[in-house]
């Protein structure tokens, strides 16, 4: 009897490792090749470079709004409920983005599929910790983190391909059959539901107000340095300040902000969760511009040297997420954020005739440091909490990530409208942009060093959420 419960639970972590995995992978692949194959989908369209910046903006602003009250949803009507009706709505949304006719249709549509994505990444991790004991979730974490910047590095190269001998809308195309499979997978092998908080009321009234004051913060700041962009961040901040009050006033919020206040580790760990992918997102668009425009390389090969750092983060991240299983994950994390401000400040100094292997060197050490960070600090966040407030934290996760990507292009924006404004990138204004370039490099590094002392101030882990 005992050996059939030891072989049932083993095949149910399997496949919800497998499950999970996937689809951490699937988003950031199909993000990446998206990105590829905008300007032959543009020119098929007929779009403007402002209509093409909202396909991806769109999607982000999706998946980050509806983050926080899809975990909660999870939480209370069962997790894998609302993992399945995500990949649904994503893999119908791709279809739907596959046969668009015009920029709205396609936009429109990218807001469904960051909906979806929003669902299944809210309860994902929710539901991988709640399968795996404590002992084995870094390593589990590790694995889902590295499956992420595996698609990562995989998108560029795939979606090139694609968006050459198929066509970009086959790269909307292959979310389908990967959603049926996994889907499959849920139904076949995926018991359970994981509904700690079953029966207890929605906050309908909370995710409004935090909807809004979260597409007012992260549009201002996508906006910037326009004027009108500090009013919308002003009034997403007071948003925020409003919410948290009205949060604490009733007996089921949405989040509950109690975590933040009585739980230091849960706290720091997501602030420096925040302030590393708001150091780090950046890089890509600044090394895809200078290695191109400044150092002369063509597209293909600009992205052969890219991938080196999401393809480190791939390797490294699963022994990362289980060498925090063994160590104090602050510290393991605090290392990794160290690196990461090593590898921003030796960026700080390229130029015109940097050499190849210096750039591909720094590329590398940005991406190590990422991902002795990321797995190490994601199992920190996901362990101090009960596993009532799991589809919270996993929602959590996964917003102040996408918040952090949009503050790092934010502080992209506004440097190279002071440094260059309206003027396009060529060889009168190169010099301009590697200003620009090294000032942002050093406005992040010392964005990563704060975040240094924010990870090693969380403290360490109980022994009952390390047992």
């Amino acid at each position: 009897m005992n050996a059939q419960v030891d072989i049932d639970t083993r095949s149910l972590k399997r496949a919800t490792l497998v499950v999970t995995t996937l689809a951490s992978f699937l988003d950031p692949f199909m993000g990446a090749s998206v990105t590829v194959a905008l300007p032959t989908l543009g020119h098929e369209l007929v779009m403007s470079a402002v209509l093409l910046g909202w396909v991806n903006t769109a999607f982000l602003l999706s998946a980050t709004i509806f983050s926080v009250p899809f975990g909660r949803l999870g939480d209370i009507f069962g997790r894998k409920r609302i993992y399945v009706i995500g990949v649904c709505i994503f893999s119908v949304a791709s279809i739907f983005c596959a046969l668009s006719v015009s920029p709205m249709m396609l936009i429109t549509f990218r807001v469904f599929q960051g909906l979806g994505a929003s669902m299944a990444f809210a309860t994902r991790l929710a539901i991988l910790i709640s399968v795996f004991p404590v002992n084995e979730r870094g390593r589990v974490i590790g694995i889902n983190v590295g499956a992420v910047y595996l698609g990562l590095s995989l998108g560029p190269f795939l979606g090139g391909l694609i968006t050459q001998y198929l066509g970009w809308r086959f790269i909307f195309w292959i979310n389908v059959p990967i959603g049926a499979f996994i889907l499959s997978l849920i139904f076949r092998l995926l018991k359970g539901d994981w509904a700690e908080e079953k029966g207890l009321k929605f906050d309908l009234t909370g995710s409004v107000i935090l909807g809004f004051s979260l597409l007012a913060t992260m549009y201002g700041f996508s906006e910037l340095p326009k004027l009108y962009a500090g009013g919308l961040i002003a009034v997403g901040i007071i948003g925020i300040a409003a919410f948290a009050r009205y949060e604490l006033s009733i007996e089921a919020p949405v989040m509950d902000i109690n975590l933040f206040r009585r739980n230091a580790v849960f706290t720091l760990s997501s602030l420096a969760s925040m302030i590393n992918y708001a150091a780090t997102f950046a890089v890509g668009f600044l090394m895809s511009i200078y290695l191109q425009k400044v150092q002369g390389y063509s597209p293909q090969f600009a992205g052969i040297i890219m991938v080196c750092q999401p393809a480190v983060q791939a390797i490294f991240s699963p022994y990362a997420g289980r060498l925090s299983d063994r160590i104090e994950p602050r510290i393991v994390a605090s290392v990794g954020m160290a690196l990461t401000f090593v590898g921003l400040i030796l960026l700080a100094f390229l130029g015109e005739k940097t050499s190849l292997s210096y750039i591909i060197g720094c590329m590398i050490l940005l991406g190590f440091g990422f991902a002795i960070f990321s797995s190490p600090n994601t199992n920190a966040i996901m362990s101090s909490v009960d596993k009532r407030f799991y589809g919270m934290a996993g929602a959590l996760v996964s917003t102040v990530r996408q918040t952090g990507m949009v503050f790092s292009m934010g502080i992209v924006m506004m440097m190279l409208a002071l440094y260059l404004g309206n003027a396009a990138i060529d060889a009168t204004t190169v010099g301009r942009y590697i200003s620009s370039m090294k000032m942002i490099y050093f406005v992040l590094a010392a964005l990563c060093f704060g975040g240094i002392f924010a990870s090693l101030a969380r403290g360490r882990l109980g022994r009952a959420q390390r047992a």
